[in-house]
Formats: structure tokens, sequence, C-alpha cells
């Protein structure tokens, strides 16, 4: 009797230490868009990735299901030149953002699946621990 009161006593208190924490805790995709030019065979994705949880996260790649290729790509100026590279991760800091732009981080899209240009593109991230966070990104000729 007395561990079962002291188990029921310890919920809230477990419950209130784990917010922002465990495997319910997750990286949320927000303000994202695609960038896609009719007949080209790539767009970029772009959006703000914040992490409300108290631990690191990680992005480590990228899918959808319009495209047959997606990765994590940073474009760098290097002597007067921009570069673009592929990148294995995206670290997502302790209750940090980090920010998929234009001319920086972003999801390479390749190989469209169907010649129309859609109004909105899902991609999934996956996270180092083999989560997936999923969002419906609008399509834009330019930045919003």
């Amino acid at each position: 009797m007395r561990i079962l009161l002291a188990v029921a006593l310890s919920l809230p208190a477990a419950a209130i230490a784990g917010k922002g924490a465990g495997p319910a805790c997750q990286p949320v995709v927000e303000r994202g868009w695609v960038r896609m030019a009719p007949g080209m065979p790539m767009a970029a994705g772009f959006a703000v990735l914040r992490n409300p949880c108290r631990a690191e996260a990680a992005i480590v790649g990228a899918s959808s299901p319009a495209f047959a290729d997606v990765s994590l790509h940073e474009t760098r100026v290097e002597g007067g030149v921009s570069r673009m590279r592929a990148v294995p991760r995206i670290a997502l800091p302790a209750g940090g953002t980090v920010e998929l732009r234009p001319g920086g981080l972003h999801a390479m899209l390749m190989a469209p699946r169907a010649d129309a240009t859609p109004k909105s593109v899902r991609i999934e991230f996956v996270l180092a621990d083999g989560r997936r966070v999923a969002a419906d990104l609008p399509v834009r000729a330019t930045a919003p």
C-alpha cells in the first residue's frame, strides 16, 4: 500500500518535470514554404525549426512524396562565390530555433514526381532518434 501511495504521489511531479522532455516533446516546423520554379527539376524548402524540448535534437534527413530525393543543404559564400553543399545533420539546440532560408540552410528537393506545380509540398524531417516531423509547406515564387 505504501508503494502504491508513493507512486501515486510522484506522478504529478513526474508529469511536471517531464514537460518539454522525453519522447512526447519534439521539434516543430513553423513558417515553412517551398520555392519551386515551373519546369525545373529541383526546388528548395525553407522553414523555422523550433525545438521546445529540454534536450538538443538533430535533423538527419528528409523526404517528400512529391519528390524522388530530398537532402539537407547549406549555401555559403566562399571567396565571393556562392557554393552549395550537402550537410549530414542540422543541430537543433534545446529551447532554440534554426532557420532554413534562402542563402543558408535549406532542404533541397530533387526530381519532382509530377509535372504540375502543387499548391503545397509535404516534407517529413527525420530526427536523429528516428522520429519524424512532417509539415505541409505552401509553394511560393518568392519569400513570404
